[in-house]
């Protein structure tokens, strides 16, 4: 399989998991946790290497975007763990810089908020939570993007 096509697997497999994530929040109604956030950044950062690494010779970028896939598949085994009570997650989930409020505004907020907790599966298939499946995934597209490195020869 040649490098361009390789690359264009990898970044759109980023760009598909990053659109379910987002599909699975805003169509689906599962507002994300810290950690479901944190596995987002990785896959736009894929996505962005993807284009950049069409454009450009080289192993870096697929050796980079390698290591944005294994970032997310880390993220979201260590979410797995905390899912699982393995270990613990973060002691917040999802917080904000409070100023400018009345007390009235501020318990307004608090109660329109939706509770998100990272040790909680929200959803999950053949027993497997969603931060499951974006680490076993994510994993896969690692091992794209290194045959994307690989094909430079």
């Amino acid at each position: 399989m040649t490098r361009r096509f390789l690359i264009l697997v990898a970044a759109s497999g980023s760009a598909a998991l990053l659109l379910g994530a987002l599909g699975f929040q805003y169509i689906g109604g599962l507002p994300p946790c810290d950690l479901c956030i944190w596995q987002r950044w990785p896959h736009l950062a894929a996505v962005i290497i993807g284009g950049t690494a069409l454009a450009l010779p080289g192993r870096l970028l697929p050796l980079l975007g390698a290591l944005a896939a294994l970032t997310t598949s880390g993220v979201g085994l260590f979410h797995t763990g905390v899912e699982r009570g393995w270990w613990e997650g973060p002691t917040t989930c999802t917080s904000g810089a409070v100023s400018g409020l009345t007390p009235e505004q501020l318990m307004e907020q608090i109660m329109a908020a939706p509770l998100v907790r990272c040790d909680e599966v929200a959803w999950e298939l053949l027993g497997l939570s969603m931060a499951s499946w974006n680490a076993l995934a994510a994993l896969a597209l690692a091992l794209v993007w290194l045959a994307a490195a690989r094909a430079e020869r």
